[in-house]
Parts: C-alpha cells; sequence; structure tokens
C-alpha cells in the first residue's frame, strides 16, 4: 500500500474558514462516493461549522484523564482500524494531552499516511516552527504549539484560505469566531488591522515560495528551459562601470510594478579580461542592489551573451536590464556590442530593456575585442584567408605581370593576414601553399615545381621563414593574451572573495552557493572527518543531492589532513583549480568562525554569570548589612539593663526588628530566586488554577489600603505555577507601590484576550522613558533615584524569569495619564462546561 496524501488548509489567523473549507472538502467528496471520516475536527462552538459536522461520519474519541480532568483526542488506533480513504484532522499544530500515543498530532498524521490513507488537515501560519520570531515580534504573543515547516511543505497540496482584515474583523464582531464578552478584547489586541495585515502577508509570501519551489521542480525534472513568466524576475546585466547604479535603480522600479518582483544583479567576469570593472564600484552596487531588496551574483563566462542568457533562463527571470554601450561609433567595428546580442538572441520570452546612463558613447577603457582566445570566427576567416587567399591572388596576378619581388610581397601580405585572423596554422597553411604557387606559377622555369635561379630559391626560404616568424608571434600574443585574461579574471574573483572576508560575511551557506555559481555547478558540500578511518560528514550543502564522500564529487578539493569541498556537475580543468583551492580555504575559515562565535556566545553566557554573582556580592555587602545591623542594635537595646524602656518603646524596637527581619527575608528571596534563574534549575510545576486564588495572597507585602483589585469571576482559569505567578505578582505590586505617590492607589487588574489572561499592574508614578523599559528588567537595575535601601534591583528580574518561565510574557507600558502598567500575559486554558482544562501541553488555537 502506498503513502497517502495530504491536503493542507493554510489560514493567517483563527476565524478564516480553514475548518468550514475542510468540511466542505468532505462533503464535496462523501457526494463523489469517497470513504470520507472525521477523525477529528473542533468547531469551537460555532454554529455553522458544527451544522457543517452533519452527515459525516464520526471516529469516536479516545478520552484520557490528566490532573483530575477528562480530555478527548484523536484515537489513532480506531482510524486506523476504520481505514477510510480520507480522514479529516483538525488543528495539525496541537499538543496531545500527555499519555497519548503521540506527543503532537502531526505526528499522528504521519502515521495515517504511512497507512495509505489520505488526511485533509488545517494549520495557521503563526504555528509554522520557522516563523515563530516574526509572529512574536508582530503579535507580542509567542507560539507554543507549533508545526515543524517540512511537515507543511511535503503536503501533497496546500490551498490557502484568506480573508481581508476588514471581513475577519467584521466576522469577529457579528460573534462568529469568539463568544460576544470576548469580542471588544479580541479586536483591541490579536485582531487588530494591523496584526491581521501582516499575518495575511506572511500566508500569501510563504504559500508563494512554495509554489515557486513546485515550479522550479517541475521545471527541473521535464528540462523546462523556455521561461515562464509566473513571476516577475529582473536580471541587471553590469560590467563594473558607473551605469550600474543607474540600472539597478531602474530595475527596481520596474520590479515594484509587479506584484513579488526580484531583482537580481549579475557581473560577469569576462574571460578576455578587456573590461573596465572597478572593484571599489561593483562593492557599491552590491550594497546598493541588496538595500534595494535585490541580490547580487558573481560569475565567470567566455561569451558574455550567453552567460548572460543563460544565467537569466537558469533563474527564470522576464526581464534583462542593460545599458546604454558605452563605446564610441569607431568602436563597433569590432562587433554590434552585447546589448544588441543579448536582445537579439533572448527570444520572445525575454524582455530586453537598454537604459540610456551619462556614460552612453564616452568610450571604454580598453578596446572590445571579440575574445581572449582566438574565436572560432577569427578562426574560420583565417582559414579561409589562409587557403583561398592566395588562390585569388594568384588569379589576379596572372592577369597582371607585377614582377617576382611584388608578387612575393603580396603573397607575404596574405600570409601575414592569415596569422593575425586565425593564428599560427593558417598562416602556416597559407606560407606552405603560397610558397607553392610561387614556384609554380612565378618563379621559373613557370608551371614547374623547380627553380632555376639560385637567387629565387633564397626568396621563397625568406618568404617562409617571415611567414612562419610572424604566425609565431601573433600566435603567442594570443596566448599571453589568453593567461592575462585567465589572471585577470581569477583577481576577480579572488578580490570579491577578500572583500567578502572583510565585510564579515560568516554563512557558510552564502560562500557554498557562491561556488556553486561561480563554477556552474549543481551542488557544493564541505565535508570534513576526525581521522582517515571515520566516515565523512557534511558541515554545509547547497543544491540538490550533495556528495557524501570526495571521491564521489566530480571534483574534490582537499582543505587540510580532514577536510575537502566536493562540487557535482561537472569536471573542472586543471586552471579552475587554483581560485577553487582559495574558495576551500575560505570555507574551511568560515566554519571555524561559525564555530567560534558558537564558543564565544558560549563564554559570554558564562561571563554574564560571573558578572551577575559579582555584582550580587557587591550589593549583598551593603543590602544585607543595613537591616542586620537595625535588628542587632533594637536586640541589643532590649538586653540592656542600663536603660528602662517603656512599653512603647519596646514594641517600636520590635517593630524594626520585624522590619528588618521582613526586609532581610525579601532580599534574600529575591537572591534565591535570581540564582535559580541564572542556573536554570527553575522547573515550575504547571496547573489549572484561578487568578483570584493566587492574586490576593500576592498583596500580603503592601499596606491594604494601596491596591485596588478587579478580578472578574468569569475569567478562565490559567496554566501556570501558583507559587511562581504569586511571586511575580508580589514583585510587581510592591515596586509599583514603592514608586506610586502616597495619595495614590495601585490597580491591579486582569482581563481574558482571545487565547490568553492578562494581568495589569498601573501605577501612577513618574513613568519610565521607552528606551529604558526594557533595562529595568535586568538585574541590580534602578529607574532614577532610588536609594540602596530600597533593595538590590531584582525584583521585577525575577518577576520576569518567572513570568517567562512558565510560557508567559512579562512587558512595560506607559499608563494613560502618567505612571507605568506591568503586563503580565498567561496562557488561558480552554475549558468545556464542567470539566477542568489541561495544561499548556493542551492548548488549542481556534482554528
Amino acid at each position: 500500500m502506498g503513502r497517502g496524501k495530504l491536503r493542507i488548509y493554510l489560514g493567517a489567523a483563527p476565524g478564516v474558514g480553514k475548518t468550514y473549507a475542510m468540511l466542505s472538502e468532505a462533503h464535496r467528496r462523501v457526494e463523489r462516493g469517497t470513504d470520507c471520516v472525521v477523525a477529528f475536527v473542533e468547531h469551537h462552538h460555532r454554529p455553522r461549522t458544527e451544522v457543517m459536522l452533519h452527515g459525516l461520519e464520526q471516529v469516536p474519541r479516545r478520552e484520557l484523564e490528566y490532573r483530575g480532568g477528562a480530555f478527548t483526542e484523536m484515537d489513532v488506533d480506531a482510524v486506523l482500524d476504520r481505514a477510510p480513504a480520507v480522514a479529516l484532522v483538525d488543528e495539525l499544530a496541537h499538543t496531545n494531552v500527555p499519555g497519548s500515543r503521540n506527543a503532537k498530532r502531526w505526528q499522528d498524521v504521519e502515521e495515517l499516511l504511512a497507512a495509505g490513507i489520505d488526511v485533509v488537515s488545517t494549520v495557521n501560519i503563526q504555528h509554522l516552527e520557522s516563523l515563530g520570531d516574526v509572529v512574536e515580534s508582530i503579535t507580542g504573543v509567542r507560539q507554543r504549539e507549533t508545526v515543524p515547516d517540512e511537515v507543511v511543505r511535503r503536503a501533497d497540496q496546500i490551498e490557502l484560505v484568506d480573508m481581508s482584515p476588514p471581513a475577519l474583523r467584521r466576522r469577529m464582531a457579528h460573534g462568529n469566531i469568539y463568544k460576544s464578552e470576548k469580542v471588544d478584547a479580541a479586536l483591541s489586541n490579536y485582531f487588530r488591522p494591523g496584526n491581521l495585515t501582516a499575518l495575511r502577508e506572511l500566508a500569501l509570501l510563504w504559500v508563494a515560495d512554495r509554489v515557486d519551489e513546485y515550479l522550479t521542480e517541475y521545471r527541473s525534472e521535464h528540462r523546462v528551459s523556455k521561461i515562464w513568466g509566473s513571476r516577475e524576475r529582473i536580471v541587471v546585466g553590469l560590467t563594473g562601470g558607473p551605469e550600474g547604479r543607474t540600472l539597478i535603480r531602474r530595475a527596481a522600479r520596474l520590479a515594484e510594478k509587479g506584484a513579488g518582483g526580484e531583482v537580481m544583479a549579475v557581473y560577469i567576469a569576462r574571460s578576455d579580461g578587456l573590461t573596465a570593472a572597478s572593484p571599489k564600484e561593483l562593492a557599491v552596487q552590491r550594497t546598493l542592489v541588496e538595500d534595494l531588496g535585490g541580490t547580487f551574483h558573481h560569475v565567470v563566462g567566455d561569451d558574455i551573451p550567453a552567460s548572460l542568457l543563460d544565467f537569466a533562463r537558469g533563474v527564470n527571470a522576464t526581464q534583462i536590464v542593460l545599458g546604454s554601450s558605452r563605446r564610441k561609433t569607431w568602436q563597433y567595428v569590432f562587433g554590434p556590442g552585447v546589448g544588441v546580442t543579448v536582445a537579439r538572441e533572448s527570444g520572445p520570452d525575454l524582455d530586453v530593456h537598454i537604459v540610456t546612463h551619462e556614460e552612453v558613447a564616452k568610450g571604454r577603457g580598453l578596446p572590445v575585442a571579440r575574445g581572449a582566445r582566438l574565436g572560432r570566427s577569427r578562426i574560420i576567416w583565417g582559414w579561409l584567408i589562409g587557403v583561398g587567399g592566395p588562390v585569388v591572388l594568384a588569379l589576379l596576378l596572372n592577369t597582371i605581370d607585377l614582377g617576382l619581388a611584388n608578387d612575393m610581397l603580396l603573397f607575404l601580405a596574405v600570409t601575414v593576414a592569415a596569422a593575425l585572423l586565425g593564428g599560427l596554422l593558417p598562416a602556416l597553411a597559407s606560407a606552405a601553399f603560397g610558397s607553392l604557387l610561387l614556384n609554380y606559377f612565378y618563379t621559373p622555369p613557370l608551371h614547374r615545381l623547380t627553380v632555376a635561379d639560385p637567387k629565387n630559391i633564397v626568396a621563397i626560404v625568406i618568404f617562409v621563414g617571415v611567414a612562419v616568424s610572424v604566425a609565431s608571434v601573433v600566435d603567442l600574443a594570443a596566448r599571453r593574451t589568453h593567461q592575462a585574461a585567465r589572471l585577470r579574471a581569477e583577481s576577480e574573483i579572488l578580490s570579491f572573495l577578500a572583500g567578502s572576508v572583510l565585510r564579515g560575511e560568516t554563512s557558510l551557506e552564502a560562500l557554498l552557493e557562491r561556488v556553486r555559481e561561480t563554477f556552474a555547478m549543481e551542488s557544493v558540500a564541505l565535508l570534513e572527518r576526525v581521522n582517515d578511518v571515520e566516515p565523512w560528514t557534511c558541515a554545509g550543502s547547497v543544491g540538490p543531492d550533495p556528495s557524501a564522500r570526495p571521491e564521489d564529487a566530480d571534483v574534490d578539493m582537499p582543505v587540510g589532513d580532514h577536510m575537502a569541498l566536493a562540487l557535482s556537475g561537472r569536471v573542472l580543468p586543471a586552471s579552475d583549480r587554483r581560485v577553487l583551492a582559495a574558495f576551500a580555504a575560505q570555507a574551511a575559515v568560515v566554519l571555524d568562525r561559525q564555530r567560534l562565535q558558537h564558543e564565544a556566545d558560549q563564554a559570554k553566557e558564562l561571563a554574564e554569570g560571573n558578572r551577575i554573582r559579582t555584582a550580587l556580592l557587591a550589593a549583598v555587602s551593603h543590602d544585607l548589612r543595613t537591616p542586620l545591623a537595625g535588628i542587632k542594635a533594637s536586640v541589643s537595646s532590649l538586653r540592656s539593663d542600663d536603660v528602662a524602656w517603656s512599653e512603647e518603646d519596646q514594641a517600636e524596637l520590635l517593630e524594626g526588628i520585624e522590619d528588618g527581619a521582613d526586609r532581610l527575608d525579601h532580599l534574600v528571596g529575591n537572591l534565591l530566586d535570581m540564582s535559580r534563574l541564572q542556573t536554570g534549575t527553575v522547573a515550575p510545576l504547571i496547573r489549572e488554577i484561578d487568578l483570584d486564588e493566587v492574586v490576593p495572597m500576592a498583596l500580603g507585602g503592601v499596606p491594604e489600603d494601596s491596591v485596588d483589585l478587579e478580578i472578574p469571576e468569569s475569567l478562565p482559569m490559567v496554566a501556570v505555577d501558583a507559587g511562581l505567578l504569586e511571586r511575580a505578582v508580589a514583585n510587581l505590586v510592591e515596586n509599583a507601590v514603592k514608586y506610586s505617590p502616597l495619595d495614590a492607589r495601585v490597580m491591579v487588574a486582569a482581563s481574558a484576550i482571545a487565547d490568553r489572561v492578562e494581568v495589569r499592574v498601573v501605577d501612577r508614578g513618574p513613568g519610565v522613558p521607552d528606551e529604558a523599559k526594557d533595562r529595568i528588567f535586568a538585574p541590580f537595575q534602578r529607574y532614577g533615584d532610588a536609594p540602596r535601601g530600597n533593595g538590590v534591583g531584582l525584583g521585577l528580574a525575577v518577576a520576569r524569569g518567572f513570568t517567562e518561565a512558565m510560557g508567559g510574557t512579562l512587558n512595560a507600558e506607559d499608563t494613560p495619564g502618567g505612571g507605568l502598567t506591568m503586563v503580565l500575559t498567561l496562557r488561558a486554558v480552554a475549558r468545556r462546561p464542567g470539566v477542568a482544562a489541561p495544561s499548556a501541553v493542551a492548548e488549542r488555537q481556534a482554528s
């Protein structure tokens, strides 16, 4: 039995209609006679979604007990026993309740697919693992339930369920997504227009990239070389001249006119070396194109127009932007130029834009030749002149008598022309053939291959010697020119490589991709091993099917004793291995740099821990001594027999002892908590609790009339560690009371927003500027002129550490009208009537 097929409905946010679309597809399949069952679908009490479940067979769920509650999950065994053709599995990123067959639902789906069952599932874009940081920066909420990108990318079909932000907000306002009491909070938080627009863009771009991968794979499998203009890709041909900046900006404007436009600047190092490319100018143009969102590519090609067109077709480009030629009018005798040639050979699928600029017709640094080595056309012309020229000349001289000396000079001119055009061999052929014709037609005795006068023999020998000498000089010059061009091309590549080192580019993959582009390879891999006996391991690779061993590659370049660069695609000539060796050495340096950076990061963490410990010792030297000194002074006074203390004095001294002990207890508690956070030994015991069980207990350390508490009874339960939450809230409240005016009460309020609960601690103190809002959560930081006796500056650091350990967030905001608001966000536990919800592992996002 073959593997089942996976179809995924992808959405940008809860409520766009993924589950509804999945159920609609199920009804269509059932009507066609397909055996389709509902393995697990959560309708979240949405009437329209619930109605769509009618008429579909549902596999009974498996009931599990967890911490005193009863929960249901998909019964994988029951679905496998039922063996339907298609199974509907909602919420692919869901985390199963402990005790389930698998930890994640996508693992359940993998089992169904392996059994040959087709699966239709749903997922939101924010649950893709690679987008976690991006989504958190947009919404402020870290997604705890994720699915690996590769699982979704392997899907046989991905369908985007899209809805504009205004339409989704209207659906929310009508109560079609959440209950009415949650609508206002959701619209003002997660479902803000900016959040929804950003998430929608993420979903559209992700799907577009996936479609692009499908297209590239299809074109490769079917060997499609014809350009398909499915997406505007604009290739900018750079020469290294000053006009490149104009071309790049023009290409960027063209890309902006088309959806998803992409700019790719390419500089092709000519093998003839006859370009006036400035490394400094190329570096400026590279920076410009990258600033405009494009990419820069550096390749080597013997034929500039052909290399440019091959690159454009290889990346499925739709347009090429070139500059008008900088050559003067007389220089066009050397050929039509790159722009004209590219436009003529581009075909109907590539649009070529010739852009004018200020450098038009101002001349080039060097004359343009057709090639460093003698090109095919020159060699052909050399043979035609070398063989046909003497024949034509002989026919002409048969009608005119110029004398033997002039005849020899004319034949010598033809031989020199053949040498200049075709090199050594056509010149030798011309000299040999011309000498025969001279001997036969113009040297007495005529029409015989003999020479009567010895002087004529000397003339013919001199003629042949001069012809051979000129041909040898021309051939030697061509070879020297080719060698110089080769060295120039190598120097340009090595200059670029050195520039990447100076720029601090440390991406191994980027460097290997540059190797693949430069040498036109299919794949490149950097391999290493511990010793000569151990197998090779891949430290980094680009391209499909990289070689696992150096001996399996088309080209392998050793780097030291136990490292090698393996290239697959074609065999490189020996002349290219020198440049390849430089790339290989740089790859080894980049790999070492990455590993050293990792070790440096670890050392930095250790140094930070040492800094914290040093600061602890410095802080406690004063803050522990002060309350201890007060306690000792009060105890010594009470024990003194020289003074008769009144009851009021004794009470005051005892109160001072108690206050000092409380301060010590609070200080030592914060120090211990900070130590636990720094060493990573905080292990929260997550359970479901109501906030009104914990928050009131956290107010014991502040005066009773200093705080107003608003905890609605309708709040959902939260999945937290009660002790850690109490300590975090207590630190926040104590900090707020410390900085609030005496006549202003601190407000502690809680509210439910979508799938989370926010606890806000609001004060009317001096507030904190935006640039200091993150700094106040660092250890040993006090804002303003708080005296040393007010603590060592650990309260907020401990509060944030405990909050993050429980999977929540703690941030500071400005209080409207002045002051500071601490926003503590916790995960709400969705629960059915009469059933307590499990901890964070059972959190579900509404689909």
